[in-house]
């Protein structure tokens, strides 16, 4: 892990869990539902998955679909 890290040029401290984080936002940021993000990442409460949709707080627009980001801006 540290060595794929180092190579990505990331200067923070990352690990297992903060791409467990990484992968919940996105997901969230890309429009998927609460309910499937809980069960992909295995929590029993919806209340553990629901720290992630601080991404919804975000100005309009912030959040894009997958096909904006196939199609571009």
């Amino acid at each position: 892990m540290n060595t794929a890290v180092r190579q990505a040029g990331i200067t923070k401290r990352a690990s297992p869990h903060t791409l467990r984080h990484s992968f919940a936002t996105h997901r969230i940021e890309d429009g998927h539902d609460i309910r499937s993000v809980q069960e992909l990442l295995g929590h029993r409460d919806v209340s553990s998955t629901m720290i992630y949709t601080h991404v919804l707080n975000r100005r309009p627009g912030a959040v894009r679909s997958p096909a904006d980001r196939i199609l571009g801006p």
